[in-house]
């Protein structure tokens, strides 16, 4: 089997790595390596929780390593984009975990927060820099920093960017780069349009790495469906958590108003439980993980916008309350359990009128999920009967498939934002200011627009520490 010693990384990296235990490397890993050291752009497709960011992050700081020079002033060597701010941050804390022998620095910027310390941050210049679209859109809109520096382009999850609205965003950013760069894109599944940007961004003869078929499940997940009305839903997951082995557990809800509804009847089932969506500042999202990472609850209820920025070990379920209106989106949601080479369970609430999503997503994750028929059960019709209100508007149900618009077309999912115009701007959805210009607001006015980033390890092979920007949107190693 390979090592990790076989493929040539900088002596610092090697003890990096034996310091976080690490000796062989995933197959996307010993795949993707070899190509980045030699400068070649990588075109890979590997689903969420193999090790992904391991595989770009140690040749980027060894080749780092071997060209030492200055970062440009208010810019970078290396740009990573992710769609959420905890899978920056996630990314950005692997990066320093990594490269803690090696003296790089490394910068993490997203939205929600004022720009100040960002701006104070960036500054200097940094070795790396790891942001999400549309803060990194502001600051390049207000000229508080510029790409000329960047070597080395990273976009990881194209896809869920995709889902987000933010290909766009993305396009704009990459006419900032300079011409003459690496460049390594990431993506769980490949549907055409993000094939198409990979046309755009990557130079010819990229390396090409699939380490698993496109939206397929981790085999060491137990999934089952539980067919069931919609309003004993709240009954049926009181039920599951009356099991001790539910014992860490993120329940998947495809609203934000949902999220906290669902949080709220657990909570009133006895059950502790926190909500995280968009909505929520960063200081609520990092308290809410870190209660979930450390025990305190045991049901962390997320929307979509979660589903690959959260990578916390010892998960032991993902209950999706509702089913997700885009099928590849179930792949990302059961991934959060079964890391690291542990098992897992995926539990799928289904009503009548969330079939036709089923039926997508057993046609793209190619397999017949085990079903279980618990309509017109006496106890839940009882226990349904005996519960109180959560509270809260209740929502409007939004169960469309994908391909249930008049035209026929495929139709991305209502809760991300890359559809329609005004209004209320659904979970994920970029911020535009009129006239599409960035919406900067000034380092001293703040903001609270979320677009960002991850906690935890990566993949497998993440890095350790906290953040040490607090709820700034920023934290270098500087």
């Amino acid at each position: 089997m390979t090592q990790f010693t076989d493929l040539g990384l900088a002596k610092p990296l090697l003890k990096a790595l034996a310091d976080e235990g690490y000796v062989n490397p995933t197959p996307i890993q010993a795949q993707a390596i070899p190509g980045v050291l030699a400068g070649k752009d990588i075109l890979g497709i590997a689903q969420t929780g193999t090790g992904k960011t391991a595989a770009f992050a140690l040749p980027i700081l060894h080749r780092l390593a071997e060209n030492r020079k200055p970062a440009p002033r208010r810019s970078a060597r290396v740009l990573v984009l992710a769609p959420t701010r905890e899978l920056a941050t996630q990314i950005g804390e692997s990066f320093k975990a990594y490269g803690k022998h090696m003296g790089v620095t490394v910068a993490v910027v997203f939205g929600g927060v004022k720009y100040g310390g960002q701006m104070r941050a960036l500054a200097g210049g940094v070795d790396v820099l790891v942001a999400t679209p549309g803060r990194l859109l502001d600051h390049l809109g207000e000229k508080t920093m510029t790409l000329e520096g960047v070597e080395t382009f990273v976009l990881d999850e194209a896809d869920q960017m995709l889902d987000m609205g933010f290909i766009v965003p993305i396009r704009k950013i990459v006419k900032f780069l300079p011409r003459q760069r690496q460049n390594l894109f990431f993506s769980a599944t490949m549907p055409g349009e993000i094939e198409k940007l990979s046309g755009e961004i990557l130079n010819p003869n990229p390396v090409k790495v699939a380490v698993t078929p496109q939206a397929t499940t981790v085999e060491r997940i137990n999934q089952r469906v539980l067919f069931v009305e919609q309003q004993r839903k709240r009954a049926l997951l009181a039920e599951l958590f009356d099991d001790g082995g539910f014992k860490r557990v993120i329940v998947f809800t495809r609203t934000k108003r949902g999220a906290d509804r669902v949080a709220r009847g657990l909570e009133q089932a006895g059950v502790e439980a926190v909500s995280i969506h968009g909505d929520k500042s960063q200081g609520q999202r990092e308290r809410a993980l870190a209660a979930f990472k450390a025990g305190e609850v045991r049901a962390l209820v997320a929307t979509d916008i979660a589903a690959r920025g959260i990578d916390i070990d010892a998960v032991s379920h993902v209950v999706q309350f509702e089913l997700p209106n885009v099928p590849e989106a179930y792949v990302h949601r059961i991934g959060r359990t079964a890391r690291a080479g542990a098992d897992g369970s995926a539990v799928a609430f289904c009503a009548d009128d969330e079939r036709s999503l089923l039926k997508d997503i057993e046609k793209v994750t190619r397999q017949r999920i085990p079903s279980f028929d618990r309509r017109n059960d006496r106890h839940l019709g009882a226990a349904t009967a005996a519960m109180p209100d959560p509270g809260g508007r209740p929502e409007r149900a939004d169960t469309r498939s994908a391909n249930a618009n008049r035209g026929g077309k495929p139709k991305r999912n209502r809760n991300h934002g890359n559809g329609g115009g005004g209004g209320h701007r659904h979970e994920g959805a970029p911020v535009r200011a009129a006239g599409d210009k960035p919406a900067f607001k000034g380092p001293n006015r703040g903001g609270n627009r979320g677009r960002g980033g991850g906690a935890g390890r990566s993949g497998g092979h993440g890095g350790g520490g906290r953040s040490s920007g607090g709820s700034t949107g920023v934290w270098s190693n500087r």
